[in-house]
């Protein structure tokens, strides 16, 4: 009983206060008004409000569904001097087929593969050392517009002059690793891999009919990379073979935000060869096909881009979930571009991948796949496949990874004892290994293509 005394007691206090404090502000109210306060202005007014942060809205598109500039806008196509495919054997028994691409830094037989030297260098080796092995070699605009930028490259006569190679480059546009921002790789897609941080996930920051803005993620600067100031770069670069800006859309998305994606990259790739044949420069530009896995959003894209004067040909976009949607896409593609000019799979150069494209007519391949496998310890080789040199089993092999090419001069248990002990050594040999084992393995296929093998 005592208890609950108290409990009255205390919420009638506070109800009086309530209402005495109530009527205290009702009482400053009426005085303010009575005698407003001055100062030698006049009347002091009260501070205004600060106004509201409006909300950002996300860019608006012109129409998400514009079809892109017609063919008859462009200059029909005219053959190079400086740049030229041939066709020197198809063969028998598939699509495959042996070319040659001649560039103004010389010529090289297709099918080959592409080594990437993302910032202007290979990983962990000198490419000039492995020269006869690299027929072409793929540099990164998005890496190299961030760090040393256009003008660094230019002012030391361009990616050539500045590598010290005076052999073909290929360069790209900068969009797959701006997209990757947003979604990553399709393997990190669907095995879901990348755990993305609240910062890794504001580095692409919008994008628009002109085009991506993201964040660098050396220093934080917005940067906005348009089909037109990728081309400027990219002439800054001075590759021999350049790539439109394109639109990177995940694997998983629906099948009208697929369409919505092809048209901007139809929309972007005609501004980026618009910006190319202002200033050619000796340069060949290859469009990139889009459409995902969905057959007829391929077609209209080879469709498109096949009546546009582009010089070449790369099967881009979401290439499927696993090796059987990359072989059945490629099955319908592949028959559909021009024999007349080559063609290059983006991104995809591992052995069994290779193994089931060339025989579908694809010319050539790029990865990082072969120097990446060297760096963490895997060696490709003719004899055991892969190896994992940390394996103890390699301890006591003293015979190289191949009889017959790939590196020679050292043995497995030399590699293994390196790489126990963490050797800077170790990731250069393997790396150096599996570069010469690619070169071998894709001279192998050229000439059981040349016998009708393949």
């Amino acid at each position: 009983m005592h208890r609950l005394s108290n409990q009255v007691r205390r919420l009638a206090i506070t109800s009086i206060l309530r209402h005495t404090r109530h009527q205290c502000t009702q009482a400053v109210v009426r005085c303010y008004a009575a005698h407003p306060l001055t100062d030698e202005r006049g009347t002091l007014e009260p501070a205004p409000k600060k106004p509201r942060r409006r909300s950002r809205t996300p860019p608006k598109f012109p129409d998400p569904y514009l079809e892109p500039p017609p063919a008859s806008s462009f200059p029909a196509y005219e053959e190079r001097s400086f740049f030229k495919y041939e066709q020197l054997h198809q063969s028998r028994k598939s699509a495959a087929r042996v070319g040659r691409i001649t560039t103004p830094h010389g010529s090289f037989l297709t099918p080959a593969f592409v080594a990437v030297a993302t910032n202007a260098a290979l990983k962990a080796v000198d490419h000039r050392a492995l020269s006869e092995s690299l027929p072409l070699v793929f540099c990164n605009t998005y890496h190299l517009l961030l760090y040393p930028g256009p003008d660094v490259v230019a002012a030391a006569g361009g990616l050539h002059s500045f590598m010290k190679r005076d052999q073909p480059i290929i360069t790209d546009s900068g969009g797959f690793q701006v997209f990757s921002l947003a979604h990553g790789s399709v393997e990190e897609e669907l095995n879901m891999k990348r755990a993305r941080t609240k910062k890794e996930g504001s580095l692409l920051l919008r994008v628009t009919e002109e085009g991506a803005t993201f964040r660098s993620y050396r220093d934080g600067r917005r940067v906005t990379l348009t089909p037109e100031s990728s081309v400027a770069a990219q002439k800054a670069f001075g590759a021999d073979i350049i790539v439109p800006l394109d639109e990177l859309p995940p694997y998983h998305i629906d099948r009208d935000a697929l369409h919505r994606s092809v048209l901007l990259s139809h929309r972007w790739e005609a501004r980026s060869l618009r910006a190319h044949l202002a200033d050619v420069r000796k340069q060949a530009m290859y469009a990139v096909v889009h459409g995902g896995v969905d057959s007829e959003l391929r077609q209209m894209s080879i469709d498109y881009l096949t009546s546009l004067p582009f010089d070449g040909f790369g099967i881009g976009g979401s290439l499927g979930k696993n090796r059987g949607e990359l072989f059945e896409l490629l099955r319908f593609v592949m028959p559909r571009l021009p024999k007349e000019k080559p063609n290059h799979l983006l991104g995809i150069a591992d052995i069994d991948s290779i193994a089931g494209a060339v025989p579908l007519g694809v010319d050539t391949f790029d990865s990082c796949f072969p120097t990446r496998l060297g760096r963490h310890g895997t060696l490709l080789t003719k004899r055991f496949g892969r190896v994992q040199i940390r394996q103890s089993k390699w301890k006591s092999v003293f015979e190289p990874p191949d009889f017959e090419g790939g590196l020679q001069g050292h043995s497995m248990a030399y590699l293994h004892h390196l790489f126990k002990t963490y050797e800077p050594m170790a990731a250069a040999l393997l790396t150096e290994h599996n570069i010469l084992f690619m070169a071998e393995y894709m001279q192998s296929i050229r000439e059981r293509i040349l016998n009708d093998e393949l």
